[in-house]
């Protein structure tokens, strides 16, 4: 008697490409130039997730917007549209990045993005790293950004978010965990923990947060496939000022990798087809 041989067709999955935007405040205009060279190059992004501005460029692009769309905003803003206090000592509350939010992609939810999308936070109630991807997305988006000090924290649902760059400031590790092989970062404060120019009281605090904020970008690092580093070292995370400039350097950072990129890309599409699978039955034939 011949055992039952069973061919099955099947398709091979494709490899998903998933993009981790990283913190930075308004160095993130940088980030707007990077996705001006994805889309000359028509590289897209199957899962995105943001840390602080990160999240804010990176929910935009999952509903859809342009780099020039953003562009044109970016280039619009000024400090008091972000921050509504300026009281020293007095952190401000987030109303005014939620507004920027609601009145650039509409007040939806992440269901409603067209691409999967996740925003890193802290919930500082049990100082563990979130990653949200249900509810209000500007809600979520402002916890992302709400920097300790600067902002107030916010309230979403049982949680008070604050800026996920506390523990994840590269957030590489979130499209590998939703099932994306390949993973691009884009590292838009590379040059952190570079020291000290001087022994005054603030130039040393500051470097000393920036040696600590060092370490949250080590798991960016060891989980991205390809990392850019746009070169902003002459620009301050806190001023808006240089906003065309930081996106053409995020542009032309992102065009020195674009080879790496598009070779991922090849063997991606080379994975596509059909692949043959054989089965042997230890049942006998039966007669007919």
């Amino acid at each position: 008697m011949k055992r039952n041989q069973i061919i099955v067709e099947t398709k091979r999955k494709v490899k998903k490409f998933g993009l981790a935007l990283g913190g930075g405040g308004a160095r993130g205009f940088s980030h707007i130039g990077a996705l001006k060279a994805f889309e000359e190059h028509n590289i897209k992004f199957d899962y995105i997730a943001g840390t602080s501005v990160g999240a804010i460029i990176g929910a935009s692009l999952a509903a859809g917007k342009t780099a020039d769309e953003l562009l044109k905003l970016a280039l619009s803003l000024r400090e008091r549209d972000i921050r509504t206090n300026f009281v020293p000592l007095t952190p401000s509350k987030t109303d005014g990045i939620e507004k920027i939010l609601i009145e650039n992609l509409g007040d939806i939810e992440f269901s409603d993005l067209k691409i999967p999308f996740c925003a890193v936070v802290v919930d500082i109630k049990t100082g563990t790293e979130l990653h949200i991807t249900k509810g209000n997305l500007a809600k979520a988006v402002a916890g992302s950004c709400a920097v300790p000090g600067i902002f107030s924290p916010v309230e979403f649902g049982e949680h008070l978010l604050f800026d996920g760059g506390l523990i994840n400031t590269i957030p590489a590790n979130v499209p590998k965990l939703n099932n994306c092989q390949i993973t691009i970062g884009i590292d838009i404060n590379s040059t952190r923990g570079s020291g000290a120019k001087s022994k005054k009281y603030f130039d040393l605090l500051g470097a000393s947060i920036g040696v600590m904020m060092k370490s949250n970008t080590i798991k960016g690092y060891l989980n991205a496939d390809i990392m850019i580093q746009p070169n902003l070292k002459e620009f301050k995370s806190t001023k808006l000022a240089g906003a065309q400039e930081m996106f053409d350097e995020g542009y032309r950072a992102t065009q020195e990798k674009i080879p790496e990129i598009l070779k991922l890309f090849a063997k991606r599409k080379e994975k596509k087809g059909r692949g043959f699978f054989k089965f042997w039955l230890g049942k006998k034939d039966q007669r007919i």
